[in-house]
């Protein structure tokens, strides 16, 4: 498949109403911590965190899609102020459309970042589907783009500076 250039991703990125994440392995390093009572710790990029704060100031929309219900993810989008939060997606493109339509948007309105098998069909079905780093040889090849970053270490950054770039927005603007 060819992949978008920087420049064409940022022209697609324009256009974008919704960024909708997936989390381990993108907003985390594909890592889970369990202690002997079941409770269970993640390791989220700062980083990221900071940009998505920033994008959502900025206007835009941001919905994590996840398969995997989980307390952690919970917490930290809450921290974060992400109001769309959809867990235990088994199929992420069927899941997802219901918010759309509450949004009154397509799917070619998204922009979707993933990093496993079970992300292939939203990144196939989202207006630009983009795979981090060290994804699935799967994904990345259904992907439109790829990250330089790896998941946990700033992917979900990269998107977002060009985001920034894209609609020619000062990301310290948003700062407070």
């Amino acid at each position: 498949m060819a992949r978008l250039t920087v420049p064409q991703l940022k022209k697609k990125l324009r256009k974008i109403k919704l960024l909708a994440l997936d989390v381990d392995g993108v907003l985390t390093d594909d890592s889970i911590y369990f202690g002997a009572d079941g409770f269970e710790m993640k390791k989220f990029n700062i980083s990221d965190g900071l940009f998505m704060v920033l994008a959502m100031r900025a206007g835009l929309k941001i919905a994590i899609v996840s398969s995997r219900p989980s307390k952690a993810t919970t917490t930290r989008m809450n921290d974060l102020g992400v109001k769309y939060v959809l867990q235990e997606a088994k199929d992420k493109a069927i899941v997802i459309k219901p918010l759309l339509d509450q949004l009154n948007i397509d799917y070619k309105d998204i922009a979707f970042v993933g990093n496993e098998i079970l992300d292939i069909n939203l990144v196939r079905k989202a207006g630009i589907g983009i795979a981090i780093a060290d994804s699935s040889d799967k994904l990345i090849d259904a992907a439109d783009f790829v990250t330089q970053k790896n998941g946990g270490r700033g992917a979900v950054r990269e998107v977002l500076e060009f985001y920034f770039e894209a609609v020619k927005k000062d990301p310290k603007s948003y700062l407070r």
